[in-house]
């Protein structure tokens, strides 16, 4: 197949080949045009996502497999799945659905993240050998609760002790593996950065010298924002400890500075909905919108949920060889993310969608 267009983050337009699922940049005698005119764009990345689980819990694979086509058919054409608790390896063998890269289990301790979604570890000294284990279930990526309410304390608290951490990611780091941590408040952000975590997901208790040293270090953060417009309801339901419930509604009012600071600061940060539970897939457009809103550019809000995070995640976009992962739009979105909502195509591995 033969495409013409503007291949974005350029300017110019461009003539693509496809074949084999892969693209070609010299011209391919006898190609068909199946697109003349109009802005090419990676294929989306959802950089949050959690194919597998439901808003009751885990799903079985034929949902997962529903959830995973609502999010092609948005463009998302790669997914991190950042925690499932079921192994959707399975979903990863089909040509139809988006690449994703798994992150295995959440780890967690007893009663202290959502029941059954994860790993749960009564001695914490174990959490390095539960990493060993989801750096060989997962695709290079391990997922650790960082934090979350403590109810005899009556609020948010960190789960795992520095030294326990500093050991932890040591194992995943020596496996190959990068490691994330979900992450409310602010004190667990201190251990989590001093262990050399890669990735903070949501990061709303971020302050100007964590902001400082993940920009240094190069942490990425990951933060959800349209999960974040949950808090509000998630502390009215919370009336049994109204210091969590306090703290909650305060992360939520200061989190658009705080994004935007990290932003301003240079923090690589990338789209991801936390699509699942609470989230409905789908939603990727959403939070590209979201993160312009808090401060990216257009074209960096694109990015972050393109060329930028397939390259994060060590996907390249649409040079010679590449996967023919393309997203195909009448007019450019930089000038309207609205636009991002009604793809002309989706074609995933050279398929047209």
């Amino acid at each position: 197949m033969h495409l013409r267009g503007v291949v974005l983050p350029d300017d110019t337009e461009t003539d693509i080949w496809v074949v084999n699922g892969r693209v070609r940049t010299r011209p391919v005698p006898g190609a068909e045009t199946v697109v003349d005119g109009g802005f090419l764009v990676p294929g989306l990345v959802d950089a949050h996502c959690h194919v597998g689980i439901g808003p009751k819990g885990p799903v079985d694979l034929a949902e997962a497999t529903e959830q995973a086509i609502t999010d092609r058919d948005a463009g998302t054409l790669l997914i991190r799945d950042c925690g499932s608790p079921i192994d959707t390896r399975p979903l990863q063998e089909r040509l139809d659905l988006p690449r994703i890269v798994r992150a295995g289990r959440h780890l967690a301790r007893p009663k202290r993240y959502i029941p059954y979604l994860g790993v749960e570890i009564e001695d914490q000294q174990d959490l390095p050998n539960a990493v060993a284990e989801q750096v060989a279930y997962g695709d290079g990526w391990v997922k650790l609760v960082g934090d979350w309410i403590d109810r005899s304390a009556g609020d948010l608290a960190p789960l795992w002790d520095p030294d326990v951490l500093a050991a932890a990611i040591k194992v995943a780091h020596d496996g190959g593996a990068r490691v994330t941590a979900h992450v409310f408040g602010e004190d667990a952000l201190e251990g989590l950065l001093a262990a050399g975590i890669d990735c903070i997901e949501h990061g709303t208790g971020l302050s100007e010298s964590s902001i400082e040293l993940m920009a240094a270090n190069g942490t990425a953060l990951v933060p959800t924002l349209i999960n974040i417009e949950n808090f509000p309801g998630i502390a009215d339901s919370a009336s049994k400890y109204p210091s969590y419930g306090q703290h909650m509604r305060d992360l939520h009012a200061r989190n658009a500075a705080t994004v935007g600071a990290a932003i301003e600061a240079g923090v690589p940060v990338y789209a991801g909905t936390d699509a699942g539970g609470g989230i409905q897939h789908g939603r990727i457009v959403d939070e590209i919108i979201a993160l312009h809103r808090v401060g990216m550019s257009a074209t960096d809000a694109i990015g972050a949920a393109s060329w930028n995070a397939r390259a994060w995640l060590g996907y390249p976009s649409l040079t010679e060889g590449a996967a023919a992962d393309i997203v195909v739009y009448d007019t450019d979105p930089r000038a309207d993310l609205a636009v991002l909502r009604s793809p002309r195509l989706v074609m995933l591995r050279g398929r047209i969608h």
